[in-house]
């Protein structure tokens, strides 16, 4: 078990690296997860609305919205104010407040990702410096004949900390560009959906 050598040999540094990877793998597969669902639900509720708006049926619309979440709770806001001779301005209006409202579920936690990788970089680093420190502080009251061995161990020792710290910090921060990725889409998805939306209402435009 080499891996299990190296994170003993790595020094208390490397207990709160492991800590923030645990973290970070748990909001990855929770947000990875959720977007899917999420992605799933508006494919979902769009087939729904759409036929009742070409119906002109907003009354079903509205109600199916009210009970879901995201892409309905956006257009919700745009059913809700739609009356007679309404201006398009006025529902595109509504159904932006409503993505203002949706929009912090959908990037809920993901920034913590960067943020996680940067302290396992740093605490990497730091780990390799306190190892160093005491590595030199060791050879200095070691004889001359074990001095090389004893510093080139040390060293060793010292640097998988950082070493451990950047096989935490690569991950977190690639999955952080993938869900990054991924909500834009998302996003660009509900952004598209209301503008169909908007479309099919045939609203007047001034």
């Amino acid at each position: 078990m080499e891996i299990a050598k190296i994170f003993q040999s790595g020094g208390l540094f490397m207990y709160p690296i492991l800590i923030i990877f645990a973290l970070g793998m748990a909001i990855s597969i929770e947000r990875f997860l959720y977007l899917m669902r999420t992605s799933g639900r508006t494919q979902r509720i769009w087939a729904q609305i759409a036929p009742m708006v070409r119906a002109q049926d907003y009354e079903r619309a509205k109600k199916l919205t009210q009970s879901a979440k995201t892409l309905a709770t956006m257009l919700n806001y745009g059913f809700a104010r739609n009356k007679p001779n309404i201006k398009r301005k006025t529902v595109e209006s509504a159904m932006e407040e409503g993505m203002m409202e949706v929009l912090p579920a959908l990037q809920e936690r993901t920034h913590y990702l960067a943020t996680y990788a940067n302290i396992a970089t740093l605490l990497g680093l730091l780990g390799t410096i306190v190892g160093l420190i005491q590595a030199f502080t060791a050879v200095a009251n070691a004889e001359p004949a074990e001095k090389a061995n004893l510093l080139s161990a040390s060293i060793s020792v010292a640097m998988n900390t950082t070493a451990f710290g950047l096989v935490v910090a690569i991950p977190l921060l690639l999955t952080h560009s993938y869900l990054t990725t991924r909500t834009s889409k998302l996003v660009d998805s509900l952004e598209m959906a209301s503008v169909k939306c908007l479309n099919l209402m045939n609203l007047d435009e001034e």
